[in-house]
Parts: structure tokens; C-alpha cells; sequence
């Protein structure tokens, strides 16, 4: 997971209403941190746990490979603005938790539980890249609504660096 870049610094944009805004009733809104995730097409049923970045500002990946994790330095799921979702690809032993990811295609459901709710996600598209070449902006920059990018490695096994050479991301929007 290395490689998959920081946040934009000190992003601006926050979403507003101008005319006709819906009112949200504060009770419906999820609380606290994402606890699970599950994405029914390929077999994921993940407890999250929460990442942070390390010094070089790349986030950091669970230390367990067939568990997901957070972003808790962004939105969490349901809130305005791109939540990241994280998991390994494989590991030494075999598939990992996001092994399948690559299989999503658009529509398919991603479900997040917060605060004690079901939240669904559809995924709208992927994009397969270069780690050196992590779309930063389009992964953590802002959005207008609630979404949620899923991030694993891919591509070749560069065995010199002990990495893989790509990234996958799956983009998701929430569904009301």
C-alpha cells in the first residue's frame, strides 16, 4: 500500500446549500467511527479498524491482512466527502481481504455499518494506476456528496522493492 499518497493538503471546498435545501434530521445521521464493511459480490464481510499515514504522508495499511480499514484522517462513510477504505491485496499465505476487488464492476453494493446503521454504497467505476502516479486529488479530494473509495495494490510484484507496481481504486457513491 505504500505509494498511495497523502490527502490533498488543507482542502477548502466544503458543500452548501443555497436555495431549497432539504433539512436533515440530525437523529438520522450515523455516529462515530465505520465498524465493518461488506461487499456482497465478492465474499467481503471486513470488521474495520482505523488508519493513519506514516511519515512520508502514504497511508498505512492494516497490520492484518484479512481485515479492512479506515481512513480516520478523512470523512467517515455517510458523511459529505470521500471516505477510504483500505485493504491488502494478498499476503504470504494467500488472498487477502480486497484480493477480489478488481471484480467489482458498476452497481454493485458496498455496505458500511456506523453507529449502528447500514450504509449502501454503488460503485460507479474503477481506475487501475501506476503507484507513482496515485490520482491523490480524485482519491481524497473533495465531493459533493457521500462516497467512498476502496484502495488495494496491484499490477506486478516488483520482488527488488517487496511492492506492487499499481494501485486499484473502486469508486462508490451512497445510495439514498
Amino acid at each position: 500500500m505504500a505509494g498511495t499518497g497523502p490527502p490533498p493538503p488543507g482542502a477548502s471546498w466544503h458543500p452548501g446549500c443555497v436555495d431549497d435545501c432539504p433539512s436533515v434530521a440530525a437523529a438520522s445521521a450515523p455516529q462515530g467511527p465505520p465498524t465493518r464493511v461488506r461487499v456482497p459480490r465478492i465474499g467481503v464481510d471486513s470488521p474495520l479498524t482505523v488508519l493513519g499515514l506514516d511519515r512520508a504522508g502514504a497511508l498505512v495499511p492494516p497490520d492484518d491482512f484479512d481485515t479492512a480499514g479506515w481512513y480516520g484522517g478523512g470523512p467517515a462513510p455517510g458523511d459529505t466527502g470521500p471516505a477510504v477504505l483500505a485493504g491488502h491485496l494478498d499476503s504470504r499465505r494467500g488472498p487477502a481481504v480486497f484480493a477480489r476487488l478488481g471484480e467489482l464492476r458498476p452497481g454493485d453494493r458496498v455496505l458500511v455499518w456506523r453507529g449502528g446503521q447500514r450504509l449502501s454504497f454503488r460503485v460507479t467505476g474503477s481506475l487501475r494506476t501506476g503507484k507513482d502516479r496515485f490520482p491523490t486529488a480524485a482519491v481524497y479530494g473533495p465531493t459533493p456528496g457521500a462516497e467512498l473509495r476502496l484502495v488495494t495494490c496491484g499490477g506486478d510484484f516488483d520482488r527488488r522493492r517487496g511492492h506492487y507496481t499499481e494501485n486499484l481504486v473502486v469508486f462508490a457513491v451512497a445510495e439514498r
